[in-house]
């Protein structure tokens, strides 16, 4: 049986289990990609949860894709703000907020930008659907560029490229196998999938990551994928993490719109 609960949670017989360090406690939040119903779900759900816990130096970990693809980016980038104004919040610079910060600078990453997502994010500002579907790209730039908050800018400048408490390192997408940590290029940590996900040596930490979509969280001896694809499946994830307990809480939407939050403990 305890076997079989190893490997459920992808750790290797005779190898310590990673924990974070005493004291503290972590939630990791994957790709949330403008679903704002769902993040505030989620959020009520860890607060809760992180209450009935007991005192902690806790972390709230967002592993980056706020926006994009869902239909309130602009409201999820609020709440992100309002959360780390009143406690610990760290987030990571995912590929879909490298592109928005981009695309407010150059048409052509624009271009791709509104190809992959971006269509909803400029929606979500005060940018009326029928001026943005007569404009020109040139013209989409002005409506950006007026309608999107220096906040919001500078909130997104200051995300991370990576994070690490404890045995656990916190990316976006993953990492170089095989390269240190501090040499790690910004392109894969947004952007990287293969070799990463394959790899089954060890990183040293254990990666926590989103970017790549699983129908339900991914774990590995060297890696956790916790990308359950709100947008497209109505299911926000978070991996909590203790000392060298793991627990995963979920938002989900049903079929008629309405969300609730589940837990399940991993041991």
């Amino acid at each position: 049986m305890l076997k079989s609960l190893r490997s459920l949670l992808g750790l290797n017989d005779g190898q310590p289990a990673p924990a974070i360090p005493a004291g503290q406690r972590v939630y990791a939040v994957g790709d949330i990609h403008g679903c704002l119903g769902l993040f505030e779900a989620l959020v009520a759900a860890i607060e809760a949860d992180d209450a009935r816990r007991g005192a902690s130096a806790t972390t709230l970990v967002l592993l980056g894709d706020l926006v994009d693809r869902g239909p309130d980016s602009a409201g999820v980038i609020r709440l992100a703000r309002q959360l780390a104004a009143r406690r610990t919040v760290r987030i990571l610079l995912g590929n879909h907020e490298e592109m928005f910060l981009d695309a407010l600078e150059s048409e052509e990453v624009l271009r791709h930008f509104l190809r992959y997502g971006g269509r909803e994010t400029v929606l979500s500002y005060p940018v009326d659907p029928a001026t943005y579907h007569r404009a020109e790209l040139d013209e989409t730039l002005a409506l950006m560029r007026a309608a999107v908050p220096a906040e919001d800018i500078a909130f997104l400048r200051g995300f991370e490229d990576q994070v690490l408490i404890g045995d656990y390192l916190f990316v976006h997408a993953g990492i170089r196998p095989g390269v240190p940590l501090d040499e790690q290029r910004a392109a894969d940590l947004r952007w990287i999938r293969e070799p990463f996900l394959s790899h089954r040596e060890s990183h040293g930490p254990v990666v926590v990551h989103g970017h790549t979509i699983f129908e339900r969280p991914d774990f590995g001896h060297n890696r956790i994928g916790i990308d359950t694809g709100a947008y497209r499946t109505g299911r926000l994830t978070a991996l909590g993490l203790e000392g060298t307990t793991r627990w995963l809480i979920e938002a989900v939407q049903d079929e008629l719109g309405a969300v609730s939050a589940t837990q399940r403990s991993l041991g």
